[in-house]
């Protein structure tokens, strides 16, 4: 079994003035404890990049050598698996955009979860609730009281 983290949650993690961000940091110490393989993609890796050094996001935004540190901490747990796409990938993103409506802040998220289809992840743990909007994924919510892994 496996499953994908969104941004959301590597970013309320690192951002100690959110209020979720004790919830945030204990979901992924259950995720690194195990035992199912947690995935997660390259543009969400870029992204927290981008995000957890921007001042303009965080009141006290990363460095880039922390925030590339935190990366590569999470990569190095040995049931960590970074996605990318494979052969194929253009027809996979074709019909995920296809079947919603794809446009503007969408199109990040369609490519995230075409990435998933592509890899066979149907579980991905995020608050964004535009990831709904893809019928093919089980999305969870990890700041609800007790998320179901």
């Amino acid at each position: 079994m496996s499953y994908a983290i969104d941004v959301d949650v590597l970013l309320y993690a690192s951002d100690r003035s959110s209020a979720r961000s004790a919830r945030a940091t204990a979901f992924l110490a259950e995720c690194a404890a195990g035992p199912e393989v947690v995935c997660v993609a390259w543009p969400t890796l870029t992204a927290y990049l981008r995000l957890a050094t921007h001042p303009s996001i965080f009141a006290h935004p990363l460095s880039p050598d922390e925030a590339m540190g935190n990366v590569e901490a999470f990569l190095r747990l040995p049931h960590v698996r970074a996605l990318g796409e494979e052969e194929g990938f253009w027809a996979v993103y074709r019909d995920v955009a296809g079947s919603t409506p794809t446009r503007g802040n969408l199109v990040p998220d369609a490519h995230l979860a075409a990435l998933l289809r592509q890899h066979g992840v149907t579980t991905l743990y995020t608050s964004d609730k535009d990831f709904r909007k893809f019928d093919f994924l089980r999305v969870r919510n990890p700041f609800d009281s007790a998320p179901a892994r």
